[in-house]
């Protein structure tokens, strides 16, 4: 599996804890303001790097391409400042407002990388011996 793939998939169970964990502050707290930030946490942080690390385990030859990796510190980057940033907001804190904002065109950037990714050159690997139809 290409190492990129590996990061994805590591970096998503991370984001998976950092969103139960939030949730289950809001259940015990009783205070369910920053809802925002764990279905983030969950929806940003597990589910899509997760896909993003299927999208490479199938395109071992994008998966090898510098642009792939770039992608994934702008993308986790974004992620990372917008979830804390959001809990902060939604928790009452304004002056976050410009953190996510920036941080929210961040993961964007990250997600138009990863479109360019898809759209590039080389189609996914075939399974040995299969052929494809065209």
């Amino acid at each position: 599996m290409p190492r990129i793939a590996n990061l994805y998939f590591k970096t998503a169970i991370i984001f998976l804890i950092a969103g139960i964990s939030v949730g289950l502050h809001m259940s015990i707290s009783g205070n369910h303001a920053p809802t925002g930030a764990h279905a983030h946490a969950n929806l940003l942080g597990w589910v899509t790097m997760a896909l993003f690390g299927v999208y490479h385990a199938l395109n071992p030859d994008k998966a090898e391409k510098r642009l792939a990796m770039i992608q994934y510190a702008v993308y986790t980057f974004g992620v990372a400042l917008l979830i804390p940033s959001l809990y902060l907001l939604l928790s009452g804190n304004t002056a976050m407002e410009p953190i996510v904002a920036i941080s929210s065109l961040i993961a964007f950037a990250g997600v138009l990388m990863f479109a360019v990714i898809i759209f590039s050159g080389s189609e996914a690997s075939s399974p040995a011996g299969v052929s494809r139809a065209r």
